[in-house]
């Protein structure tokens, strides 16, 4: 009983530690990514400030996403979705 559960415990930390992982990270890096560049696009009232702002944010997520590693991945995302919620406070007018 103890063998099979330590087998079974072994095989889940080897399939959560699979690329597969890394590739959904990966997945919601550019995911964000994409939501940024259409919320760019169909905000009016962005500042000059707030662009230049999302811009070196994209740039910053994108570079870390270009690593290729999970912790790449997980930068990425942590930048991107700072990125989003600020274009969201922007556009509730809490910037």
């Amino acid at each position: 009983m103890k063998r099979s559960a330590l087998a079974g415990l072994f095989i889940t930390a080897a399939i959560l530690a699979s690329p597969v992982f890394a590739g959904s990270q990966d997945d919601l890096c550019n995911i964000n990514l994409q939501k940024i560049r259409d919320a760019k696009v169909s905000t009016e009232q962005m500042s000059e400030g707030l662009k230049s702002d999302i811009d070196a944010t994209v740039h910053q997520a994108t570079a870390a996403k270009a690593k290729g590693t999970e912790e790449g991945a997980k930068e990425c995302i942590s930048l991107t979705t700072q990125a989003m919620q600020k274009i969201q406070n922007n556009s509730k007018g809490d910037q």
